[in-house]
């Protein structure tokens, strides 16, 4: 690609739009990024695309163009590969946006995870690796909802498609020649699965700090707080933190005051979540209240409370550790710490983890492959017998 014959364009009105990706509809792969504010809110403010296919280079403004349809139905063609780094938060705007699930996108970060370089190589870095290029990277803060934008940062938003359009055919053959290709792009379409996956609001107090500690009734009090925060904070886009602390909802749940006055008094409750929802609050803890015992969740089981836990985890550790070395692979990119736990909890059964595998990385796609199976022998043995 030379960039000096590169098409470069900015797109603000929807005729445009629909001429570009009409163009770009016939490329083999798409380098793509977003830029997005998310201080105050609970869903990402997208504020620019930006898509290169080595002939053309866009930023799109998604700020000046209301339907942004042609470039969603990029996304979703599976002839054309959509190359992304570090897409987590990408696919968030995708799903906040227009609920677009990409098809045939593969991750750069997870690539170079398989090369070697960690599970988190910044983008800055993974272009410095290639390229010797040393990137500005002082506009990643900035504000892309705000127009206009500066030359500075329409500098900074092309060039984080336009690099990595050139650097990734070597990640490709890299990852290719070390057979890891099919692993990334199974680590890539969990990723997205996991993303697109609706959010079960029922289970969500689970999520909170120190919910363990708490009884059936105390947990069946945070289950219905965190649910409603939760949709109160959909509703005014706000993060959940500023409808109310966890900390909050876990001593209302502990407590169940009868009255806004009666919260007060309660440690660890924020103030000012009193004042602005404590008469929202309290009535949820009634409607807690009216549910029938027999609806409460179960008590939370904290893993390492299981017995013979810590002894066990070491032994799934290293047998992963020796794997991890015969394939010639991180420990980190086999499992970590949270996924290791994830098996054992089904394993052992516990806080609701049964049968269905579906929820166990370790036991899905690549890893199941390379050494799940081996790992559920070694479990039907019980670990060697750890105690």
């Amino acid at each position: 690609m030379q960039e000096n014959q590169l098409q470069q364009h900015y797109i603000e009105d929807f005729s445009s739009l629909t001429d570009l990706c009409r163009q770009l509809s016939h490329s083999k792969v798409l380098a793509i990024d977003t830029e997005f504010v998310r201080t105050r809110t609970l869903y990402p403010k997208l504020g620019l695309l930006q898509v290169c296919n080595g002939e053309h280079l866009a930023l799109i403004d998604p700020v000046a163009i209301d339907d942004l349809s042609p470039f969603w139905q990029l996304l979703t063609n599976g002839d054309i590969v959509k190359v992304l780094h570090a897409c987590s938060e990408d696919l968030e705007v995708f799903l906040c946006a227009a609920n677009c699930k990409p098809v045939n996108l593969i991750d750069s970060q997870i690539m170079m995870s398989f090369l070697g370089q960690g599970l988190s190589m910044g983008y800055a870095a993974m272009i410095q690796h290639y390229t010797g290029i040393e990137l500005d990277k002082s506009e990643s803060r900035t504000d892309w909802t705000k127009r206009p934008l500066s030359e500075r940062q329409l500098s900074y938003a092309r060039a984080d498609v336009l690099h990595l359009f050139k650097v990734y055919p070597q990640i490709l053959k890299q990852l290719t020649d070390s057979g890891w290709l099919e692993a990334a792009e199974e680590e890539t379409r969990l990723l997205i699965e996991r993303k697109f996956k609706p959010v079960d609001e029922d289970i969500l107090y689970r999520n909170l700090k120190m919910s363990w500690r708490l009884n059936t009734k105390q947990l069946n009090n945070l289950k219905f707080l965190a649910r409603w925060r939760y949709q109160r904070a959909k509703v005014r886009d706000l993060p959940l933190g500023f409808i109310a602390k966890d900390d909050t909802l876990i001593a209302l749940s502990q407590r169940a005051p009868k009255s806004v006055g009666a919260m007060a008094h309660i440690e660890g409750i924020d103030v000012l979540d009193i004042r602005h929802q404590g008469k929202a609050m309290l009535a949820v803890l009634k409607q807690a209240d009216a549910v029938s015992e027999e609806s409460y969740p179960d008590k939370i089981i904290r893993l390492d409370e299981y017995p013979g836990y810590k002894q066990i985890f070491k032994k799934v550790k290293n047998f992963i550790a020796s794997e991890a070395k015969d394939a010639n692979l991180a420990v980190e990119n086999l499992a970590s710490k949270k996924q290791i736990n994830q098996f054992l909890s089904w394993y052992f059964k516990i806080n609701g983890a049964g049968q269905d595998t579906a929820s166990v990385d370790i036991l899905l796609n690549w890893r199941l492959k390379l050494f799940g199976e081996k790992l559920q022998r070694f479990a039907e043995t019980g670990f060697g017998e750890a105690k």
